[in-house]
Parts: C-alpha cells; structure tokens; sequence
C-alpha cells in the first residue's frame, strides 16, 4: 500500500481542518489526535475520520469555535458543556481541568455533554499519564452494538480506557471498544477490501457476517465476548457502565438517541464522555515500581508460539509508533487516498502526496 510521510499526513489534517472553519490551533489539535492513532496503527481513528469531521464543521454540527464551559464544579469534580466543539478542543479542555483537580486533591473527575467524536479514547488517559497520574477516559456513541439476546442495537462501542505510569519511562495503557470491534474497524476493511473476522458483526437476518459492507450498513456490531455463551453479556456490562458514566453523570444523550454519525448527518449527537485522574501518590508508596513488576513478569512469561512473546497492555502501540517513527511514513490504502483527493478538491486544499522513495 502507498505510504506517506507523517509530517504530510499532518499537514494534510491541519489544512483540511482550517479550511472546513476550525481555527489553527484547533486544527493542530485535532489533527494531532488523528496522527496519534495512525502512528500507533489504529487506523480506525485516524484519517479514516478526518471526513467526518471536516462535514461535522462545514454541516454546523461542530462548532469549531466553541469553548467549554464549567457548569458546576467541586474541588473534585466538574460538570462540563462540550458546546458541539471538537473533540480535541473538549477533550483537552476536561482533562486538563481532571489534572489540575487530581493535583489538588488527588482526584479530578469530569463529566461532559454536549460533545461530538473525540478520536481514540487512549489518547486521552494517555495526557494524565504523561504527568505521572492514572488517566482514564470514557465517551458514548450511536447505537451501535445488539445487547445480549436483543434483535437491534442499543448500545455504543463505548470505549473504556486507562493509562498508568511505571518506572523507567514505562506505562500500562489499555483502550478498548465494548464492542468486538469498533466501526471504523469495519470502514478500515471496506477500504482494503479484505473481509472482517467471523463474530464481529450481525447482517440483517441476524446471522454473523464476514462482509465489512453489509456489517457497515447493517450497524449491529456484537458485544465484546460475541454471543451470550461465550459470555457477550459481559461486554454489555461493560458498555452499560460507560453510559453510566457518560450521559448518566452529564446529562447528555443516552446511547440509543444519539444519531448515526454519517456524511449527511445534521443533528448533533450530544454524545457523554468522562475524563478521570488520578494521583498514585495518595496511595500507598512505590505505585510506578508494582506496576513495572507487573508489566515485567507478563512480557517475561513463556509464550505458546515463541515467534509472539507475551505483550503487556499498550506494548503493541508502543512498537508500531516506535517503527512509525523510524520508518517516518504511514500507509494507507489507495482508496482511502482516491476518496480523500476528492475531499481535497472539493474543499481546496493541497491533496496528499505519496511518498515515493
């Protein structure tokens, strides 16, 4: 597949951004979410939305002017109005202000409404982990996952993630959709036109799919653990719990009201999302040595196959942006390329270039 720099791809985002209304800083800021989960290879989080925001802007479901606003706060917590900003913009707002709050008083917990897509919810834990804190970060979605023994979707991929530090640089990072897999996923094997495993999607006779199309349009992904006896109803749980979290504490939509996030969409979701910090420090001493031991003795066990040694959570990020970095190029494939010189020409701006070498 063609592969292109990532200063381009970078480039590319910002440009696209400003010229759909987002101011430049903005722009930077959300595009440096996108290029956070291509480099890591979550493609599905990457470019491959960049559209979505772009018709977000230019549709007024996105205000990419907006400020958040504080609505009510303690010295804890805070209740926040996302505006329809982007999701960069809300996202740096809250947790900066779950940082400032967990340096005070050990916790900072902050829930919002009002918000649009706000990219991988890892990047997100990720910010209260790079100033020595326990991040975790949690948002809704459309209804998009079938609940266990349930005909239709009412649930969301609602992604569950957490990010800690350990010694020597070290970090345990888990982000995960409730969802077998998340959407874009699906959009990811639309493009290379690859199928998508058995057991992530239902068609629309109910039956498991291998077509990342009729997946797509059918929109009934299954909960993380598949069907009821291989415990799906766990990954309903867990999805629940976010929604708890999301629009139970913000007051934002549930889960089963929130639109489809399309290229025509007009309406805006008023998705729920929650940022959380945490100081290790107000605990018991030595918090960033347990868990080096702990990442330590997990990538130190024995593996089934000796070419796949164990992988701590986070480990497969962390060597793909450490090869991202060195290769210096991201691949994409060449119809996610064709559509995006589309979007380019349609709204003036610079199309991609490949990288040739």
């Amino acid at each position: 597949m063609p592969e292109v720099e990532v200063k381009e791809a970078e480039r590319f985002m910002v440009e696209s951004l400003v010229a759909a209304g987002a101011p430049l800083t903005e722009a930077k800021a959300h595009a440096d979410l996108l290029l956070h989960a291509d480099t890591v290879g979550h493609f599905s989080h990457g470019l491959n939305r960049l559209e979505l925001y772009i018709n977000d802007i230019q549709s007024g479901v996105c205000n990419g002017n907006a400020k958040p606003v504080i609505l009510k706060e303690t010295v804890a917590t805070a209740w926040v109005d996302g505006c329809e900003g982007l999701g960069a913009t809300v996202g740096n707002f809250c947790m900066n202000l779950a940082i400032e709050k967990a340096r005070e008083c050990g916790v900072g917990w902050v829930a919002v409404k009002r918000c649009n897509h706000y990219g991988m919810a890892g990047y997100w834990a990720l910010k209260a982990e790079k100033e020595g804190l326990i991040g975790m970060s949690f948002t809704n979605s459309a209804a998009i996952m079938v609940p266990t023994r349930a005909k239709k979707s009412a649930n969301g991929t609602n992604p569950i993630a957490m990010a800690a530090p350990a010694t020597g640089g070290d970090s345990i990072v888990v982000d995960m959709a409730t969802t077998t897999a998340a959407m874009g996923k699906v959009e990811v094997q639309i493009c290379k036109g690859e199928p998508i495993p058995e057991g992530w999607a239902l068609g629309p006779n109910g039956k498991t799919t291998t077509d990342p199309q009729v997946a797509f349009d059918t929109g009934r992904l299954l909960p993380l653990g598949g069907f009821e006896k291989t415990s799906g109803y766990k990954g309903f749980g867990l999805s629940a719990m976010v929604e708890v979290f999301c629009s139970g504490l913000s007051g934002s939509r549930a889960t089963h009201n929130v639109p489809l996030w399309t290229y025509n969409q007009t309406e805006a979701p008023n998705l729920g999302q929650c940022f959380v910090a945490i100081d290790p420090g107000c605990f018991a001493p030595g918090f960033e040595e347990r868990i080096a031991d702990c990442l330590q003795h997990w990538r130190n066990m024995e593996p089934v196959d000796p070419s796949l040694p164990v992988l701590a959570p986070g480990d497969k990020e962390k060597n793909n942006a450490k090869a991202t970095t060195a290769r210096g190029t991201i691949t994409y494939p060449q119809a996610q390329l064709d559509s995006y010189k589309r979007m380019a020409e349609s709204i003036g701006v610079r199309p991609l270039e490949v990288y040739v070498q």
